[in-house]
C-alpha cells in the first residue's frame, strides 16, 4: 500500500512541471530580492558616510572662513590702534601733547608704591654651590687612559 502511494506522488509529480518551474522561479525571485536588499543596504550606507563627509567639509570651510574673519579684524584692530592712528584721533578729540612744564606730581600721603618681586635666589653668605664629583665629570676615554697608566705603575 506504500509502494502504490509513494508511485501515485511521483507520477502526480512527473504530471505537474510547472511545478518545478515554480521552484525555480520562486528560487529565483528570492535570490534577486536578497541582492536587492544588500545592494539597498550598500546604498544607504555610502550615502550616510557621503553626507558625513560633505558634512565635515562644510564645517572645515566654515572654520577657515571664521578664522579669516578673525585674522582680517584683528588686523583692523592692530591698524586702529596703532599709534599714528591713536595719535590723530587724539589730536581730533582736541586733546595735545604735553609740555615738559606742565607737569606737576602729586605727592599721596602713606602710598607705598609696590615693590617688583624677585625670582632670582640671592646668594647668601656660607652656602656654596653643589659640586659635581669628579667621577661624574671623567670621560670614558680619561677612566680608560686612568686605569691603563695604574696598571702600568703596578707592573
Amino acid at each position: 500500500m506504500k509502494l502504490v502511494a509513494v508511485n501515485h506522488f511521483v507520477h502526480a509529480y512527473r504530471m505537474a512541471p510547472w511545478r518545478v518551474q515554480r521552484q525555480w522561479i520562486g528560487a529565483f525571485l528570492l535570490s534577486v530580492v536578497a541582492l536587492a536588499m544588500v545592494a539597498g543596504l550598500y546604498l544607504d550606507v555610502t550615502a550616510q558616510a557621503a553626507i558625513a563627509g560633505r558634512e565635515i567639509q562644510n564645517l572645515a570651510a566654515e572654520t577657515s572662513a571664521v578664522q579669516q574673519d578673525s585674522a582680517d579684524l584683528q588686523t583692523q584692530l592692530a591698524s586702529l590702534t596703532s599709534a599714528s592712528v591713536m595719535e590723530q584721533r587724539a589730536e581730533d578729540l582736541g586733546y595735545r601733547a604735553m609740555e615738559p612744564d606742565e607737569m606737576e606730581y602729586l605727592v599721596v600721603p602713606g602710598y607705598a608704591p609696590s615693590q617688583p618681586d624677585i625670582l632670582a635666589i640671592l646668594p647668601q653668605p656660607g652656602l656654596r654651590a653643589p659640586t659635581i664629583p669628579p667621577d661624574y665629570t671623567q670621560s670614558l676615554l680619561d677612566w680608560l687612559d686612568q686605569r691603563l697608566q695604574s696598571l702600568g705603575d703596578a707592573g
